[in-house]
């Protein structure tokens, strides 16, 4: 599911009729103003924010040197991205460190936010930027939170501070503190205990937990399809504990997640995180920039680099272009860079990145991730020898392929098709442009 998907598909829907216009009336920016504000209270965002928010365009769409602008259409377009930007909390806001180690970091939230998963998250995303964490189970009222923590610590391989007998979490907390100091751990993520709802006694064990251990930061965990409940339990975690950012957990989930879009205006606490989907690496520091970007169908090219550079080897990636280059390349590395994208994420995500790509356009794409599954089982069924020169695959061989890989002999002719004109085009496009040569233009295109 792409990103905000009803909320995104409206509010593109908005825009767009304005982007062609090559005149704009004050009628007609008053006209995509309702379309905004039916599209932000549907997805359930707060209704002060959403009339802010609207006023803050039309203050500045109905100006003069936008309706006689060249592109005025485009102007509109541009204001409302910036104005989104704003909304979302215009700077990224980075996680702070203690200058004394260890960085403490208390996690906060109600039961069923995804709290403790993304506790593990967090610490799998600072081991990536050099540090040495320590998981804390201070949860001592949920049934398995303890088991579910160390569960999600053995995944990651990192470890897990528990006092399974302890009943006082304030206790385990100062222990855990002790044990990071004397086994040098430079940060701590402390996984407290949730409820169904905001209560006294909740709040009460928090506070103390926080003022025996003094975190570096307060971070609260909400579950962004929750509706407007997200930003009532930002509001009173915030004014009870005090708060120092918030995570946003299944925000590729549906409409309602627009409530989210809130939190900031409402607490003026900033989202720090977001979580991306089940996996223990779909974490990603929160950008308000590129959020309204992906929002709007503008795309998010630095996420998709990055999330490229964590995954591709550069000298792999140079070595691979070099074999395209020299028509040297197989079904080997084709089975590896298969491989290689997979480990970035769901493929509709990563789609969902590339600029152009809107919500309309991304439901003409049917993207099954089950083919790719499937070719790679084909691929595996393969002898080296056949990977490395596919020209060999006579009908018998092509038999036992498909036995073998559970598949039939037509995925695998589709397989070896496809192989082949990936080749083909990838030879076309090197020598476009050259002197003499047709290039894309005389390359009937067969996927």
């Amino acid at each position: 599911m792409a990103l905000l998907e009803g909320l995104s598909s409206k509010l593109q829907e908005a825009i767009n009729k304005m982007r062609s216009k090559g005149r704009v009336t004050e009628k007609d920016v008053k006209e995509m103003i309702r379309d905004i504000k039916l599209s932000l209270l549907e997805a359930d965002v707060n209704y002060k924010v959403v009339r802010d928010f609207n006023n803050r365009i039309s203050g500045r769409a109905v100006g003069q040197e936008v309706l006689e602008s060249l592109t005025p259409g485009q102007q509109v377009i541009k204001i409302v991205h910036e104005e989104l930007i704003m909304l979302l909390g215009d700077v990224p806001s980075k996680l702070t460190f203690s200058p004394k180690p260890p960085s403490i970091y208390m996690m906060v939230g109600l039961q069923g936010s995804g709290k403790t998963t993304t506790s593990g998250k967090l610490a799998n995303f600072l081991r990536k930027q050099g540090k040495n964490p320590l998981l804390v189970a201070c949860d001592i009222y949920r049934s398995a939170a303890i088991k579910q923590l160390m569960v999600v610590g053995a995944q990651l391989d990192i470890p897990v501070f528990a006092l399974e007998t302890e009943k006082s979490a304030v206790k385990i907390a100062i222990e855990s503190i002790k044990h990071a100091n004397s086994k040098q751990y430079d940060t701590v993520i402390i996984d407290t205990a949730g409820r169904l709802h905001v209560d006294e006694e909740m709040m009460d064990e928090l506070i103390q937990v926080k003022n025996a251990v003094k975190p570096q930061e307060v971070l609260l965990v909400v579950d962004a399809m929750t509706g407007q409940d997200v930003v009532n339990v930002a509001e009173n975690f915030n004014n009870k504990v005090g708060i120092d950012g918030i995570i946003l957990t299944k925000l590729d989930g549906d409409t309602r997640g627009g409530a989210a879009l809130s939190i900031k205006a409402v607490t003026g606490k900033p989202i720090k995180f977001v979580g991306m989907g089940e996996k223990l690496n779909d974490l990603e520091v929160f950008f308000p920039d590129r959020m309204a970007s992906r929002i709007l169908g503008m795309g998010d090219v630095l996420s998709l680099i990055e999330k490229a550079q964590e995954v591709f080897d550069e000298k792999q990636a140079i070595e691979m272009e070099k074999k395209l280059r020299m028509q040297q390349f197989t079904l080997e590395d084709f089975l590896e860079q298969m491989q290689q994208l997979k480990k970035m994420g769901p493929l509709e995500q990563i789609i969902g990145m590339l600029p152009g790509i809107n919500q309309k356009m991304m439901k003409n794409i049917q993207i099954d991730e089950k083919k790719l599954i499937h070719m790679e089982a084909i691929i595996n069924s393969m002898t080296r020898v056949e990977r490395n020169n596919p020209s060999i695959i006579d009908y018998s061989r092509r038999k036992r392929i498909a036995t073998g890989s559970g598949t039939s002999i037509q995925d695998v002719n589709k397989l070896l098709r496809d192989f082949d004109n990936m080749k083909k085009l990838y030879k076309t496009l090197n020598s476009a442009g050259k002197p003499g040569k047709k290039g894309l233009r005389g390359f009937p295109l067969q996927f």
